[in-house]
């Protein structure tokens, strides 16, 4: 069974303000195991269910390479040198994490971050959104594995 976990912060918390649009804004360290043996790549996608207009997509990381079990905090594949993964597009138009920032006087949103393990290779022009991505995933997921945090920004201005 995949499991997926953050040093950061436990399932059903709230995600510290470093991995936001309040704080530093980098991606949380996130660690996963129990990938099954067959698996060819992996995806993870971030988004927010409880988004005004519908599910709002932060991070789209795909291609990742079944040998790696985590990602570093602060993950850029083009800063770390990475060449076997591709990050796709999301909900802001950026290929790159953009952390939880709900509209302020929302009650806090869920944010769900979603590892797929997949028994093949997804052939995707770089910079794939995550309907590209889920549209192309169906028929090839071998385990999936989700880990949730919360997130309500402060009142503000």
């Amino acid at each position: 069974m995949v499991r997926l976990s953050s040093s950061a912060f436990e399932g059903r918390t709230a995600i510290p303000d470093r991995y936001t649009c309040e704080g530093q804004n980098v991606s949380p360290p996130l660690d996963w195991d129990g990938v099954p043996d067959n698996t060819k790549s992996l995806v993870l996608i971030l988004d927010d269910p409880d988004a005004p207009n519908g599910p709002f997509t932060h991070w789209v990381v795909y291609n990742i390479s079944p040998q790696r079990n985590h990602l570093p905090e602060q993950f850029a594949p083009s800063e770390d040198g990475v060449d076997d993964i591709e990050q796709g597009r999301n909900d802001f138009g950026q290929k790159r994490y953009e952390g939880p920032c709900p509209p302020r006087g929302d009650n806090a949103h869920h944010y769900h971050f979603r590892l797929y393990a997949l028994d093949a290779d997804l052939s995707l022009p770089p910079g794939a959104n995550r309907d590209q991505i889920f549209s192309m995933i169906h028929n090839h997921i071998l385990g999936q594995t989700e880990l949730v945090g919360t997130y309500e920004r402060s009142a503000g201005i």
